[in-house]
C-alpha cells in the first residue's frame, strides 16, 4: 500500500516524528493495525485505522478523552488525523496484566483487585453523553451468532423457529435482569490492561481496545475480566473479585449474580459465533483453541438456578466444542 505509506509518515512527520523507527505490535480482531515508533529515545504508539477497511477512530478519542477525564490511565493523545484514520498515542508498555501475571503468578491477585477497584469507581461516573446503549434486543441478536457460524461451520443446522425463540427468551430476560446504566469497555480483559505500578490507585490500571465502549449493565465488564477467553482465572479468585466488586458498588448480592450469569451466558455465545466466524470468514484459526474455555464458561453461568430454560435451549441447540468438532470447522478455514 504505497499510497497508505506515504500518508503515515506525512502523519509521522507533522507530528514530530519523522524519519522515527517503526516496529510492528500485536493487533487484534479488527482491521487495526499498531506500530511502536521510536525517536531519540521516545516511544508511542500508531494506530493505523482506515475507513476504507471499515474503522473510525472518533469512538477511541471520544472514550479516551472521557477515561483520562476521570484520572484513568487511558493513552494520552499525542497527535490525530480523523480523516486518514492515523492516531499517535502514548505508549503505557507492555506489562499487560496476562504477561505480568504469567511472569509473576504472585501479584495475580493485585493485577485484578485493581482492575475491579477501577470498574467500581468507572461506574461511580455517569457515561459520556449521546453514546449507544448495549440493550436486550441487540444482546439477545448478537447471542445467536453461534447459529450463523458455529454450528454450520461444524455441520449442523438449528431450525429458525427454535432459535428465534431462544432470541426472544433470552432478550427477555435481559431487559428484565439486566438494564443498562454505567459505561463499559466491553473488552475488559487480561490482554488489553497493561499495569503501571508507578502510577497510584486505579490508574495503575492501563486501558487499551476501549472504542467499542457503550452504555451497559455493571456486571458485563466484571464478566469480561473474570470469565477470560484468553487466559485461566481461578475459581476461588473469581469469586473473591466478584465479592469485591459487590462490596466496592454496594449492589444487592443475589440481583448482581444472576445478572452476572444472565450476561456471561450471553457474552460468551457471542464469542462462540465471532471466533468461529474469524476462522471461516477471516482465515484466522486460532482462536478456535480458546473455544474449549469458553464453553465452560458458557456451561457454568448457565447452571446459575434462575436460567434453567435458557440452559436447555443451548444444550439442545449446539453441540459443545470438542475436538472433532473443532477439527470440521479448521478445515473450512480459507488459511488451511
Amino acid at each position: 500500500m504505497p499510497e497508505r505509506a506515504g500518508i503515515i509518515a506525512a502523519f509521522l512527520s507533522q507530528a514530530g516524528w519523522c524519519g522515527a523507527e517503526r516496529r510492528p505490535l500485536a493487533g487484534d480482531a479488527s482491521n487495526r493495525r499498531y506500530e511502536r515508533v521510536t525517536r531519540d529515545g521516545r516511544t508511542a504508539v500508531l494506530m493505523d485505522a482506515p475507513a476504507e477497511r471499515g474503522e473510525d477512530v472518533g469512538p477511541f478519542l471520544a472514550i479516551a478523552r472521557h477515561l483520562s477525564g476521570l484520572g484513568l490511565s487511558a493513552p494520552a493523545i499525542l497527535a490525530e488525523d480523523r480523516q486518514a484514520g492515523l492516531l499517535l498515542l502514548e505508549d503505557l508498555g507492555d506489562d499487560l496484566f496476562a504477561r505480568v501475571a504469567a511472569r509473576d503468578p504472585g501479584q495475580e491477585e493485585t493485577l485484578y483487585a485493581a482492575a475491579v477497584d477501577l470498574l467500581a469507581d468507572l461506574h461511580r461516573a455517569p457515561p459520556p453523553d449521546g453514546l449507544g446503549r448495549y440493550d436486550a434486543a441487540t444482546m439477545a441478536r448478537l447471542a445467536c451468532l453461534p447459529f450463523e457460524w458455529y454450528l454450520p461451520g461444524a455441520d449442523g443446522d438449528a431450525p429458525k423457529g427454535a432459535v428465534e425463540a431462544f432470541r426472544a427468551e433470552l432478550e427477555t430476560a435481559l431487559t428484565r435482569h439486566a438494564p443498562p446504566s454505567v459505561l463499559i469497555l466491553r473488552d475488559f480483559h487480561a490482554e488489553n490492561l497493561i499495569w503501571l505500578p508507578d502510577r497510584r490507585g486505579v490508574a495503575r490500571v492501563g486501558l487499551l481496545d476501549f472504542q467499542d465502549a457503550l452504555v451497559g449493565h455493571p456486571a458485563y465488564d466484571l464478566v469480561s475480566l473474570l470469565e477470560d477467553a484468553r487466559r485461566d482465572v481461578g475459581d476461588d479468585l473469581q469469586a473473591r473479585m466478584r465479592a469485591r466488586y459487590i462490596a466496592a458498588a454496594g449492589v444487592e448480592p443475589d440481583t448482581f449474580a444472576r445478572a452476572y450469569a444472565l450476561l456471561g451466558a450471553q457474552r460468551n455465545l457471542r464469542i462462540i459465533g465471532v471466533f468461529a466466524r474469524l476462522c471461516l470468514r477471516d482465515g484466522k484459526p486460532g482462536y478456535l483453541r480458546m473455544l474449549p474455555r469458553v464453553w465452560g464458561h458458557l456451561m457454568r453461568d448457565l447452571a446459575h438456578p434462575d436460567l434453567g430454560a435458557l440452559r436447555a435451549r443451548v444444550l439442545g441447540l449446539l453441540p459443545p466444542p470438542d475436538p472433532s468438532l473443532l477439527d470440521r470447522i479448521a478445515r473450512r478455514c480459507p488459511t488451511r
